[in-house]
C-alpha cells in the first residue's frame, strides 16, 4: 500500500534523518512508501541528491505521441522520453539519428581505462551525469575466489589505483575489486523502470529486466554522455517477442533467448530494440494489473530471468531489450532497499508500459509451453540446438560429447535464484551420492549475491557437489581463465551458463567446443559428464546402484531474509575532487596518456594497401583479442600488437600472417600494419558479415587508428563497432553490391574518391587498382550523419568535442 496523502503530513525531521542517512554511504534502508508519491526520489542509494524525474520523461512522451499521432511501444516511450529536443527532433525508426540525454554511464574497468584516459583528455573538470567504474574484468579465475582476488590486486595495484584516483577526481562512483559483475551490480543498485543508461560493455542491456533502456556503447560515446553533450543513436526499429504460454519443467528463461538467438541469427537484431510482451510475459514475470501482488503470489515469476533474457540480447546484435514494468520488478525494487522508486514507477506505470495498439517493426512469438530447455553452439551462440537433440547432433558432427568442465555464472546467470536452481539440481545428486563428473566453476555475480548464497548454504551444496567458487567477477566468461586441465590444441567440450562462445574466447584454444544453457542445465550435465544425457527423460545411477531421475528444479526467486550485502566495497567520489592527483607514469607499461589522432588533410584517400581481407565472422574478440591481452587496456600502443590477431586471412587462411605488399614477405597483422604506418603509407581492412559482433571495446576501433588505417569496408557492421570506428576517424563503408567483396583482392590498392563531397546518404566511389594495371571501380555506401562526418573531418569526436569548447570559451 502507498498512502497517497501523508507526504505533506511527513515531518522535516524525518526527511532530514533519511537525507542525513544517504549522506552519510548507508548501504540499505528501506523508506517507507509514505515518502514516495511524486516525492523526490533518489536514482540510487549512492547519489542521493540525483533524482528520478519521471515529470520530464512524461512530458516528452506527451509531446512526441502528438507529434506522431500514433500509440507508442514502450521502447519508444522510454527512448524518446529522453530526447534532447522532443519538439523538434526528426523521428523516423531505422533511419533518423535521435540526440538523447542518458540518466547515467557506467563502465567496466577494462574498458573505463580508456573511457577516462579521453575524459580527461576532453579536459573538463567533472562528469555531467551520475557515472560509476566497476572493476570485474581483470580477475584471473585460478585458484578460488578469495587468492584470485589477492593476487588480482596485486597485479593490478596500478590500474586500479589509477581508476580510483581518476573516479575521484572527476566525481565519478567506485566499486573496488571483487564487488561483483557490473550487470549484476547495475541491476541490485542503478537500473529501474524507464531509465536510460549507457555502459562501457556490449551486456548493459542486462538492466532491461527492471524496465530499462540499458545500451552497450564505446568508451567515446560515454565520454560524450559524461561531458554533458547530447549523445547521438540511430533511431532504434523495434522487434516484439509476443510470449504466450507458460514456462515449465527444465524450461527456464535462458530458453527463451537462446531460441530467439536461434531465429534471428547473430545480426538479426541490429539497428533494433527487442521488446517482449504479450500474456506469456506472466511466466517470466506477472501481469501489468493492479491486481499484480497478489496473483504473483503463485505465479512463476522472475526478475532475473527477465534480465538473462535482456542480457543476452547482444547475441543477436540488439541495440538493447526491454520487459515493460510489472510487480516481479517492484518486488525485486523492494527486495534491494528501493521500494521509493517502485512506488513511484507506479505513479507513471502507464509510461512504463506499452500502449495498446502500438505496431512493432517485426513480431516474433514464441509458445513458451511448447518451449524446450536449448543449448547453443559450439563456436556461435546462434547454434540453437533442444538440450535432447544435442548428444546425438554432437556425435554426427564429430564435436566430443564429454564435458571436461561446466561453469556457471557470468553477468548473463548469477542472481540469487539461479544459484538457488542449481544448487537444487546438485541437491538431489548429493543425496544420491553423486558428484560432477565434469569440473564444475560456479562465479556469483556480486559480493551480495555471494555473501546471501553462502549464508543461505548454496554454495555449499554447489561445493559439496565437486565446484569450485571463483572471485565475483566476469572471469573464464571473458578469457580470465588460468585453465590447467587441458593443453592448448586439444580438442574437447566445455558448457557454460555464458552467453558468448566464440572461438577460443573462454580459454584462448581454439579447439574448446563451448556450449551455453541455462545454469541448471549446467549443472545437471556436469553431474552426468556427458553431452548426450538429457535430464528431462534419461536416469542417473546413484551410488547404491539404483537409477534415479533428476527433478525439474525450482528455487525461491529471491531470498526469504534480506540480501546480505556482504563488505563494503564502493568508493564514494569526495564532493570536490579538483585537488586529487591522477597518476600516469610515462614508462608505465599498462597505462599511457592519449596523443590527438591527426586530422583528415582535406585529401581523397589515395592508393592505400590493404592490411587484410578478412574470411567470415570476425568479431571484436578476432580484432581485439581479451584474455591475456586486458592488461594493457589503459595502453594503445601496447595493446595494439594484438590487432586483429584472430582474423583468417582469404589469401592464405591463416590467422596472423598477411602479405607485406612492400617486401612481399608474410608476418603478423600487427607487425605489419607498424611497418606501413612507419613508411607513411594508408591502409584499409576489407571485412565479411556483421564485422566487428560481440564485445562492445573500442579498442578494436582505437587499434587500427593508432597502427595508420583509415579505412574499413565490409559487408555489413555491428552496430556498437561501427559507431566506434566513427567517433576515432575511420570511415566504415559497406558495399552497395555485398557481391563486390569478391572484386577486391589482398595485393590490391584502393582510392577512396568524392570526400570532399562527403554528406549523408551520398556513396563514396572506392577505385581498385589491381597488380596488372587495370582499374574497376564499385560504390560503397555509409551511415554518417553531419556531425560525424564532423568527427572524420576533426580526426575523432574527442577533437571534434575539444574544436567546439575552444569555439565556446
Amino acid at each position: 500500500m502507498c498512502y497517497r496523502n501523508s507526504l505533506c503530513k511527513v515531518p522535516v525531521l524525518i526527511l532530514s534523518f533519511f537525507q542525513h542517512a544517504l549522506n552519510s554511504g548507508i548501504r540499505r534502508y528501506h523508506v517507507a512508501p509514505v515518502l514516495c508519491q511524486r516525492a523526490k526520489v533518489a536514482m540510487s542509494h549512492f547519489e542521493p541528491n540525483e533524482h528520478i524525474n519521471y515529470e520530464k520523461l512524461e512530458k516528452n512522451i506527451n509531446i512526441v505521441r502528438k507529434r506522431l499521432d500514433r500509440p507508442l511501444t514502450l521502447s519508444e516511450k522510454i527512448v524518446y522520453g529522453h530526447l534532447d529536443d522532443p519538439a523538434k527532433q526528426e523521428i523516423e525508426r531505422g533511419k533518423t539519428y535521435l540526440r538523447l540525454r542518458p540518466d547515467r554511464v557506467a563502465m567496466q574497468d577494462a574498458t573505463a581505462q580508456m573511457a577516462m584516459l579521453q575524459f580527461i583528455s576532453s579536459g573538463l573538470p567533472k562528469v555531467a551525469v551520475p557515472s560509476t567504474i566497476h572493476c570485474d574484468h581483470l580477475i584471473e579465475a585460478q585458484l578460488g575466489g578469495e587468492k584470485d582476488l589477492r593476487r588480482a590486486k596485486d597485479i593490478n595495484q596500478e590500474v586500479y589505483n589509477f581508476l580510483a584516483t581518476a573516479g575521484a577526481k572527476y566525481g565519478v562512483g567506485f566499486w573496488k575489486p571483487g564487488s561483483g559483475i557490473i550487470h549484476q551490480i547495475i541491476l541490485e543498485n542503478y537500473s529501474y523502470p524507464g531509465v536510460m543508461l549507457i555502459g562501457t560493455d556490449s551486456h548493459t542491456p542486462n538492466g532491461g529486466g527492471l524496465g530499462g533502456i540499458c545500451i552497450g556503447v564505446g568508451g567515446a560515446d560515454a565520454v560524450d554522455v559524461m561531458a554533458g553533450i547530447p549523445w547521438e543513436l540511430k533511431c532504434p526499429k523495434v522487434i516484439g517477442v509476443k510470449l504466450t504460454g507458460k514456462l515449465s519443467g527444465w524450461s527456464s528463461p535462458k530458453d527463451v533467448i537462446l531460441k530467439v538467438a536461434g531465429i534471428l541469427t547473430v545480426k538479426g537484431g541490429t539497428g533494433a530494440i527487442i521488446e517482449y510482451h504479450g500474456p506469456g510475459v506472466d511466466s517470466i514475470s506477472c501481469t501489468g494489473k493492479t491486481s499484480w501482488v497478489l496473483s504473483c503470489l503463485w505465479r512463476l515469476g522472475r526478475e532475473s530471468g527477465m534480465a538473462t533474457i535482456c542480457n543476452m540480447g547482444a547475441e543477436i546484435g540488439a541495440t538493447t531489450s526491454v520487459f515493460p514494468y510489472n510487480a516481479r520488478m517492484k518486488k525485486y525494487l523492494g527486495k534491494t532497499g528501493r521500494a521509493d522508486i517502485a512506488a513511484l514507477a507506479d505513479e507513471f506505470q502507464q509510461h512504463l508500459v506499452p500502449d495498446s495498439g502500438c505496431q512493432y517493426d517485426q513480431v516474433i512469438e514464441i509458445n513458451l509451453s511448447e518451449l524446450k530447455p536449448h543449448i547453443n553452439g559450439p563456436f556461435t551462440p546462434d547454434l540453437a540446438h533442444p538440450v535432447s537433440d544435442i548428444g546425438a547432433v554432437a556425435e554426427k558432427e564429430g564435436w566430443p560429447v564429454d564435458i571436461r568442465v561446466g561453469l556457471i555464472g557470468s553477468c548473463t546467470n548469477s542472481s540469487y535464484e539461479d544459484m538457488g536452481r542449481s544448487a537444487a539440481v546438485a541437491k538431489q545428486a548429493l543425496a544420491h551420492g553423486l558428484k560432477c563428473k565434469s569440473m564444475f566453476t560456479i562465479t556469483p555475480g556480486s559480493e551480495q549475491i555471494r555473501a546471501t548464497i553462502e549464508r543461505d548454504g548454496y554454495a555449499q551444496i554447489l561445493r559439496d557437489v565437486g565446484g569450485l567458487v571463483l572471485a565475483n567477477a566476469c572471469g573464464p566468461c571473458i578469457g580470465q581463465w588460468d585453465r590447467k586441465d587441458i593443453k592448448k590444441g586439444e580438442k574437447n567440450t566445455i558448457v557454460t551458463s555464458y552467453n558468448r562462445n566464440f572461438t577460443g574466447r573462454n580459454d584462448a584454444n581454439p579447439e574448446t567446443h563451448a556450449f551455453v544453457t541455462s545454469p541448471e542445465i549446467v549443472t545437471a550435465l556436469s553431474i552426468a559428464g556427458t553431452l548426450k544425457f538429457n535430464p528431462e527423460t534419461d536416469y542417473l545411477t546413484g551410488s547404491d546402484g539404483k537409477k534415479f531421475k533428476l527433478e525439474a528444479p525450482d528455487a525461491d526467486e529471491l531470498p526469504k531474509l534480506e540480501f546480505d550485502p556482504g563488505q563494503d566495497t564502493y568508493q564514494y567520489p569526495p564532493k570536490d575532487g579538483s585537488g586529487q592527483h591522477v597518476d600516469v607514469s610515462p614508462t608505465s607499461q599498462r597505462l599511457q596518456l592519449l596523443e590527438p589522432f591527426d586530422k583528415w588533410d582535406g585529401k581523397d584517400l589515395e592508393d592505400m594497401l590493404i592490411l587484410i581481407k578478412v574470411k567470415g565472422k570476425c568479431t571484436t574478440d578476432h580484432i581485439s583479442a581479451a584474455g591475456p591481452w586486458l592488461k594493457f587496456r589503459g595502453h594503445l600502443d601496447n595493446i595494439s600488437n594484438n590487432l586483429l590477431i584472430g582474423a583468417i586471412n582469404t589469401e592464405n587462411g591463416k590467422a596472423n600472417s598477411v602479405r607485406n605488399a612492400l617486401t612481399q614477405e608474410f608476418g603478423p597483422v600487427p607487425d605489419t600494419a607498424r611497418y606501413y604506418k612507419k613508411m607513411g603509407v594508408k591502409w584499409a581492412v576489407i571485412g565479411d558479415e556483421n564485422y566487428g559482433e560481440g564485445s562492445s571495446r573500442e579498442h578494436a576501433a582505437l587499434e587500427p587508428r593508432h597502427l595508420g588505417g583509415r579505412v574499413i569496408i565490409t559487408k555489413s557492421f555491428a552496430r556498437i563497432h561501427e559507431t566506434n570506428l566513427k567517433k576515432q576517424g575511420l570511415l566504415p563503408l559497406t558495399f552497395a553490391d555485398p557481391a563486390d567483396y569478391n572484386k577486391i583482392h589482398p595485393v590490391d590498392k584502393l582510392s577512396i574518391v568524392g570526400l570532399a563531397d562527403f554528406a549523408p546518404g551520398k556513396p563514396l566511389k572506392c577505385i581498385i587498382k589491381h597488380p596488372n594495371g587495370s582499374q574497376e571501380t564499385i560504390m560503397l555506401n555509409h551511415t554518417f550523419n553531419e556531425s560525424q562526418i564532423e568527427w572524420f573531418q576533426a580526426g575523432s569526436a574527442l577533437n571534434r568535442m575539444k574544436e567546439l569548447q575552444q569555439k565556446s570559451s
